[in-house]
């Protein structure tokens, strides 16, 4: 899944740059306001409202704004109501498409989502047609930048990490069971390492081929899905070879 890996990468930096224009952090402040509200504004009793202030962190949000979202979440500030959806779709090619959205009104997103779909030739479908295509995993990322390698292969495996991979130029990726994110997280930070982020992810168990034009066509749709204010994850099933993203400039 080496494609798939690279375009991981990828969104990692766009994330970044999104951060700027502000599109991520209306994402993240709604993921802290729902995390909040479900369990707590205190991050050491909440773990999904650690691993979101986390993702706000890396995002590079200022403290008063994180306040704020947890503020609201557990109505100590007046705020908006948010629900969670999931959609699942085909985008072109036959790509499998999973969105996890948070919106305040899904008679306007489910619509929208729709329309995003067919723009170019995919289609929304019902909830379960491709969830089997996804594996769900928890994903914790450490920086390679001053942490040292053995030391964080030693602390992510005793404290029960699945996997460790350092193929990612900047970053190790830890992945643990979804229910040992929280576990492993701990653990990690305890052995002294700090990780950057911390999130439950799909992870494809087959993929999908894509020459140029086909990935060209593909991206599309998943910039549309991304830049959407109420989609906060895209999960797609398409693999892009190494050489394939080398002439798309990526």
């Amino acid at each position: 899944m080496s494609g798939h890996s690279k375009w991981s990468t990828i969104k990692r930096k766009k994330a970044k740059v999104d951060a700027e224009r502000g599109k991520a952090f209306t994402k993240v402040i709604k993921e802290i306001t729902i995390a909040a509200r479900a369990g707590g504004g205190d991050p050491e009793a909440n773990p999904r409202l650690r691993t979101a202030v986390l993702a706000a962190k890396a995002v590079n949000m200022p403290q008063d704004n994180i306040k704020k979202a947890i503020a609201k979440g557990t109505g100590e500030l007046e705020g908006v109501s948010y629900e969670e959806i999931t959609y699942e779709g085909y985008a072109p090619h036959g790509v499998a498409v999973m969105l996890e959205c948070t919106t305040d009104n899904k008679n306007r997103t489910a619509p929208e989502i729709r329309h995003l779909f067919s723009k170019y030739g995919g289609n929304l479908a019902e909830n379960g047609a491709v969830a089997w295509v996804f594996e769900r995993k928890g994903l914790i990322t450490i920086p390679k930048e001053g942490n040292d390698e053995d030391t964080v292969m030693e602390a992510a495996l005793e404290a029960g990490a699945d996997d460790i991979k350092s193929e990612d130029a900047e970053y190790f990726e830890v992945y643990t069971e979804p229910s040992d994110l929280h576990t492993v997280l701990d653990g990690i930070e305890k052995a002294g390492v700090s990780p950057e982020t911390a999130e439950l992810i799909q992870i494809p168990t087959n993929t999908v081929t894509l020459d140029e034009k086909q990935a060209e066509q593909v991206i599309k749709v998943i910039d549309l899905f991304e830049e959407h204010d109420d989609v906060n994850k895209v999960w797609a099933n398409f693999d892009i070879p190494a050489e394939v993203m080398e002439k798309l400039g990526a």
